[in-house]
């Protein structure tokens, strides 16, 4: 069995449960909250606490929240949320960019002013194997983006920063990935010249493709397939998604999928009324509520969700040498 950190402190795998791997809490521009933002920070506590307490009514007991450097990470506000309810929130590390670093990391490390080691797999691994900032609680997991602009010197820098602080520690990587542009394919290259455990990563967003050549050829490579943008229809509705997934169980990869909704309680990204016409179901019901009903009508057994949902997120954590997880 294998420690997965939470907010609250760690857990055995084994207690992870059913297990949604691409979840935010709070994603907000903490600058910009603090110059700006009406923010009443109870309501938001509040509202969190209930809508994670309403998921874990629906029978889900995990969720991985890969909110990191570039989103707004503060995991004092997430540990208050965290003691209102019983579902698990398993922290990450790693940083969110689509092009540049922030200024912070400009002028020293490869390449730069300076010149030097990577600062930024220092921070990883502290936050890995010590704890975030002074709070305690470590994170679980890393995170990385590549998105439409591709490999992007920035992208590049941390990308190969946290390909390196998983070999070190071990620790499981996600990606966010731009599916039209197939960058997952990148992020495994980058990855894997990194000496990164392909089996040990998520390619997210791979559920906004329905092009099977291109999620067989990441799979094939031993990665899982991070169909985690539920309640999003664009670019595609939850019915592609829905049938892209049982196509996938249909050639046998039912082992390499990951689900999720990519959700969260608060995003100042766009308002809230604003996501609530776009993407009405863009919340943390829809897969328990719509998504699992129609892939069983469309023939994925009962085993094969058990799989997707508890034996993949353990064997993420644990590894491919874990047997049969979905106990």
């Amino acid at each position: 069995m294998t420690q997965v950190w939470t907010v609250r402190g760690p857990i055995d795998s084994s207690e992870l449960g059913n297990v949604l791997v691409h979840e935010h809490v709070v994603i907000v521009g903490e600058e910009f909250r603090q110059n700006y933002a009406q923010w009443d920070e109870q309501a938001v506590v509040d509202d969190a606490a209930a809508q994670l307490n309403e998921l874990k009514g629906l029978g889900i007991d995990t969720i991985l929240d890969p909110t990191v450097l570039g989103l707004g990470r503060y995991i004092p506000r997430i540990q208050k949320i965290a003691a209102r309810t019983d579902l698990n929130i398993v922290p990450a590390t790693g940083l969110y960019t689509y092009d540049d670093l922030p200024f912070q990391f400009h002028y020293n490390g490869p390449g730069t002013l300076f010149g030097g080691p990577e600062p930024l797999v220092d921070l990883f691994v502290k936050d890995l194997t010590e704890g975030i900032a002074d709070t305690g609680v470590r994170a679980a997991f890393l995170k990385c983006a590549i998105e439409e602009q591709g490999l992007t010197p920035g992208v590049e820098r941390a990308m190969r920063a946290v390909g390196q602080a998983s070999v070190r520690t071990g620790a499981p990587i996600t990606v966010h990935t731009h599916a039209a542009s197939e960058s997952g394919l990148v992020a495994q290259r980058v990855l894997a010249e990194e000496g990164v455990d392909l089996s040990r990563v998520v390619i997210g967003h791979s559920g906004d493709t329905a092009d099977l050549d291109y999620l067989m050829r990441l799979a094939d490579a031993g990665s899982y397939l991070g169909m985690d943008r539920f309640g999003l229809d664009t670019p595609l509705t939850t019915e592609q998604r829905v049938d892209t997934i049982v196509e996938l169980v249909r050639r046998g990869c039912t082992d390499r999928i990951t689900i999720s909704h990519d959700a969260s309680c608060v995003i100042d990204w766009f308002g809230d009324i604003d996501r609530a016409e776009v993407a009405p179901h863009w919340n943390y019901r829809h897969i328990s509520e719509d998504v699992l009903p129609a892939l069983a009508d469309k023939g994925v057994s009962k085993d094969d969700i058990d799989t997707i949902l508890r034996a993949n997120p353990r064997r993420h954590f644990e590894g491919d040498s874990a047997q049969d997880l979905r106990g």
